[in-house]
């Protein structure tokens, strides 16, 4: 036996560890969702007296009864445009307010960004009841563009520490020659800098849009007309005062985790590059 192969032994039963150990993250991780996929095939007898075993036959009618029940295209129509607008209005306002903080160094702007920052220590539990009590005195509740207004002031902090790591790294050369070229101020933030921003504008989209569109507590407690619920919110449609139709339930749960779910499988491989991008440089 060379030296060669036994130098290589250890380095492959390390890989071979490696592996297995990721494996065994990865069923653990996986179990869950494919527990509320195999069960919401069943009936809710079958999900109740064994739900771990496989269906005797695939119950695809409750999807129909989920679909129709919660008013499927109604709550996603919903979760879409509150979602989509306020992912746009944190990514634009945030990528703003960081170019700005970065190129006007002075000490009011070092306290704003200190205090955006510090912002995100604060859970929204804390300022929960105060924040409804006041927006619901001057009747702003039940309305979708106030929760999404709720939406950029909670997801703005993080946004602008993200985008004003990565700015930090762009030359200040590159906004001069584009002015010397003619540009004014928008001009070089939407034509150079806001192109540059790609890797962390897909990072923070991915996590917002995991963020809101899975969000319960705040649409609950500012939706309060079933015309404007979320997806995550007519998931109650199935909860009853003493029973609960666990197979329709978990088949609008399957519906709602696929849309995001197929969004993070196309983008995943920006949310690491863009985190370590704007959190490092």
């Amino acid at each position: 036996m060379s030296t060669r192969t036994v130098r290589l032994a250890p380095a492959r039963a390390a890989s071979a560890i490696k592996t297995l150990f990721l494996l065994v993250l990865f069923i653990l991780y996986m179990f869950p969702f494919f527990m509320v996929v195999l069960n919401s095939l069943k009936r809710d007898t079958e999900v109740i007296s064994s739900p771990i075993a496989p269906p005797s036959s695939f119950y695809w009618e409750n999807y129909r009864m989920a679909f129709e029940k919660m008013k499927f295209m109604r709550a996603f129509g919903n979760s879409l445009i509150i979602t989509a607008a306020s992912v746009a209005a944190i990514v634009l306002l945030s990528s703003m307010c960081a170019h700005y903080l970065v190129r006007n160094k002075t000490k009011l702007s070092t306290f704003l960004y200190l205090t955006m920052v510090a912002a995100m220590i604060i859970p929204f539990q804390a300022i929960m009841i105060p924040l409804l009590k006041i927006y619901g005195s001057i009747g702003m509740l039940n309305n979708r563009w106030v929760l999404v207004f709720m939406y950029i002031g909670f997801g703005a902090p993080f946004a602008i520490f993200l985008f004003h790591g990565f700015i930090k790294a762009i030359p200040r050369e590159l906004e001069e020659a584009a002015i010397i070229d003619g540009c004014g101020r928008y001009a070089v933030f939407f034509r150079i800098i806001l192109p540059l921003l790609q890797p962390v504008i897909m990072t923070v989209v991915i996590l917002d849009v995991l963020w809101i569109w899975n969000d319960f507590l705040l649409p609950s407690l500012v939706l309060l007309n079933q015309a404007s619920r979320t997806l995550p919110l007519s998931t109650y449609y199935f909860y009853g005062t003493y029973t609960v139709n666990y197979g329709c339930l978990l088949a609008s749960l399957v519906m709602t985790m696929v849309p995001v779910i197929i969004l993070y499988m196309f983008s995943q491989r920006f949310i690491l590059r863009g985190i370590i991008a704007g959190a490092i440089k």
